[in-house]
């Protein structure tokens, strides 16, 4: 019997007493999740993705939809972006004419994975424009979207943080981890975790299957033991049943240990164990497996192993 943890329970985001103009730039998998809960808590929400029938997808929930990102923000108190990267933040922010279209005063909370210098230098430039800005990457995946559990690493002043409430209580626990760029460098650690941890996992249970053992008892036996976790739990499961359905994809992983290598290599530490990792989920989007969830590293290691 299956020992997998289960997702966390969704409740309904309380109705904020005073409810914010926001708008939601990245209308995907994080950000359709992100802008239901924000206009369930009673906040007034604009919406814009590069892909229309994405955006779309928002009215449903009581979002107006854009045609640009310049006309969604024009209005808003706060705006909150999910976008690929930080090349992609910085185009929607300084090409698309969002940083201009905003209103004097407006809060940028930047909720997409980027390098912390990324970030660094986009709350620079929107401050020499009058606009405050929060670097606050998330950890939980769509489960943790939809359910308003999403762990939120916040780096910026704390003034913003705490202007910031209304919008994080309604999609998770927010820490506020220290000045610009500093949650950028807490969802690093956080990626560089998963990514090694799923490594560990995926190692372990072929280890285990190639010896002559069931992947599913080995992880029952284990579950409660030093070496559970959720990447045990959740992604061990998703081994077990060869279900590498994306949620995360091994590109994803990938860019989030690059940029973690690309920040360690500025800061003059090493990360071999980093390092290393990185270099295994690269071999496995070589070998075809790019579009599969991060779990999908234990797809390389099968391959290595003639065990495909």
């Amino acid at each position: 019997m299956s020992t997998q943890a289960p997702p966390p329970a969704p409740h309904i985001p309380a109705r904020c007493a005073t409810p914010l103009a926001l708008a939601v730039l990245g209308i995907g998998f994080m950000g359709l999740p992100v802008a239901r809960r924000l206009c369930e808590a009673g906040h007034s929400v604009q919406v814009w993705n590069r892909t229309r029938d994405k955006a779309q997808r928002a009215e449903a929930y009581g979002a107006t939809m854009h045609d640009t990102a310049a006309s969604a923000v024009r209005s808003a108190d706060i705006v909150i972006s999910f976008l690929e990267n930080g090349p992609v933040v910085e185009q929607v922010l300084f090409g698309h004419g969002v940083a201009t279209a905003c209103q004097p005063g407006t809060l940028v909370v930047d909720m997409a994975s980027i390098r912390p210098a990324e970030a660094r230098d986009h709350a620079a430039r929107l401050q020499a424009l009058g606009l405050a800005h929060l670097d606050a990457p998330v950890s939980g995946g769509t489960v943790g979207a939809e359910a308003g559990t999403l762990a939120i690493m916040a780096g910026g002043d704390a003034a913003d943080f705490a202007r910031a409430q209304p919008v994080f209580a309604a999609l998770g626990r927010a820490t506020h981890v220290g000045p610009h760029g500093t949650g950028q460098l807490a969802k690093l650690a956080n990626q560089m975790i998963v990514g090694i941890t799923i490594g560990a996992v995926a190692e372990a249970l072929l280890l285990c299957e190639k010896g002559g053992a069931d992947m599913a008892r080995v992880k029952d036996a284990i579950t409660g033991g030093f070496a559970d976790s959720r990447i045990l739990q959740v992604h061990g499961q998703r081994m077990v049943d060869r279900d590498f359905t994306a949620r995360a994809r091994m590109t994803v992983q990938l860019k989030d240990l690059s940029n973690a290598l690309g920040t360690a290599s500025e800061l003059g530490f090493d990360a071999p164990i980093t390092q290393l990792f990185a270099q295994l989920y690269a071999e496995g989007i070589a070998h075809g497996f790019a579009d599969l969830d991060h779990a999908g590293l234990f797809a390389e290691l099968a391959r290595r192993n003639r065990m495909a």
